[in-house]
């Protein structure tokens, strides 16, 4: 296929513009979701790159009042949310540029959201009927812009926010916080190191695979992760090899956008420990996914074997059994760089039973297809940091 055919508009789940290049739709974006005086939020370090200040600029020439708020770090807390509102309100802004990889774009939703209620963030987090007391017509529009293929935090309707104060992660929920309009280009992504690549494209696979071995009926969401699936397998080695490989970088950025598409199906216990040893250990959110993948497997296995029989034959590997799957996945990593243990990124087992615990509380726990307890969650931490793990 022409890479010229890679270039569409997509209503699903939000309105998507992807094809190389169309970072210059940018200014006529904003305009039509309202706005006049956007506050672009991205990262410290893109900042200063020309992707972001080429943007910001355009946006002013096409006579947008845009400013770029940055003081965001790599898991987002409380603190740099309520800071965005700050700016948000001290520049008169009216929407929100969702610009980065999945921690700016978190931030920035959280931001858009807050700047019109009255209540602290927490109270928003994604427990019960929370998201009902939000203010709706106070927030603020948002046009994403991923440069990173991962999270897939531009169709996502949350965003996860560290709590500073008790070191935990919380999911903050509402439907709207899903962007009006997203950008798919895979241009802004060609600058990604190969390890970032490699981290954040396990990420991507993280929540296809997840969501593919959920329980939940959503016929729709498992198709989607299965394809999802299948684009990594052929697109993540390529575009780590080589960033500037355009066919592998505008798959791999649809990929993520359909991990994310597909996990309202559900995730499981590999983000059930990502989250607290993120919140914990300030660790890559897709490093740690990538790192707990084939110890969640293993420790599933009982009940996803048939599952993923079926989809290693979807993949065409040479071994379509459970085992064959796992191996591929172990030598995936390998080729990818992957530490094989939590032990390799200088995780240690100090709070393993306070980890235990919090997994067993996160709420992407209710997905995985097997109930673990707290003591469950405990040693298969303990297994993914000593490298406990059976290809048989």
């Amino acid at each position: 296929m022409a890479l010229e055919q890679f270039t569409a508009n997509w209503n699903y789940p939000t309105n998507i513009r992807q094809g190389l290049g169309r970072i210059k739709e940018l200014p006529d974006v904003c305009k039509q979701l309202g706005m006049q005086a956007p506050l672009l939020i991205t990262d410290p370090g893109l900042a200063e790159m020309t992707i972001v200040t080429s943007a910001c600029k355009a946006c002013c020439d096409a006579g947008l009042s845009c400013e770029i708020f940055s003081d965001i770090v790599s898991n987002p807390t409380e603190e740099n949310v309520a800071k965005g509102v700050e700016v948000y309100g001290q520049g008169d802004h009216d929407g929100v540029i969702a610009f980065g990889g999945g921690s700016a774009i978190d931030a920035a939703k959280a931001v858009a959201l807050m700047v019109g209620q009255d209540r602290p963030l927490w109270d928003f987090e994604d427990i019960a009927d929370n998201w009902s007391r939000v203010n709706v017509a106070k927030m603020a529009p948002v046009v994403a812009v991923p440069t990173t293929a991962g999270t897939g935090s531009e169709v996502g309707r949350a965003s996860v926010i560290t709590d500073s104060k008790n070191h935990i992660k919380r999911l903050i929920f509402h439907p709207k916080m899903l962007p009006e309009m997203v950008i798919l280009d895979a241009e802004l992504t060609f600058g990604l190191p190969a390890h970032l690549t490699a981290a954040t494209g396990m990420d991507a696979f993280s929540h296809a695979l997840e969501a593919y071995c959920a329980d939940y009926y959503h016929p729709m969401a498992e198709g989607i992760a299965l394809e999802a699936i299948r684009l990594v397998k052929d697109y993540l080695p390529r575009a780590t090899e080589n960033g500037q490989d355009r066919q592998a970088r505008s798959q791999l950025l649809v990929a993520s956008t359909m991990g994310a598409t597909a996990f309202q199906r559900g995730l499981g216990a590999m983000h059930a420990l990502a989250h607290p040893l993120g919140a914990l250990y300030n660790s890559h959110h897709g490093l740690l996914n990538a790192i707990l993948m084939p110890y969640v497997l293993q420790a599933n296995r009982a009940a996803i074997e048939v599952k993923i029989a079926r989809l290693a034959t979807y993949l065409e590997l040479p071994d379509t059994t459970f085992s064959g799957f796992l191996r591929w996945v172990v030598d995936l990593r390998e080729q990818l760089g992957i530490p094989h243990t939590l032990a390799d990124i200088n995780i240690d087992e100090a709070k393993s039973e306070q980890i235990g615990q919090m997994a067993f509380d996160d709420p992407s726990a209710a997905g995985n297809p097997v109930a673990f307890s707290a003591s469950e969650y405990r040693q298969l931490f303990e297994n993914a940091r000593r490298g406990r793990l059976s290809l048989d």
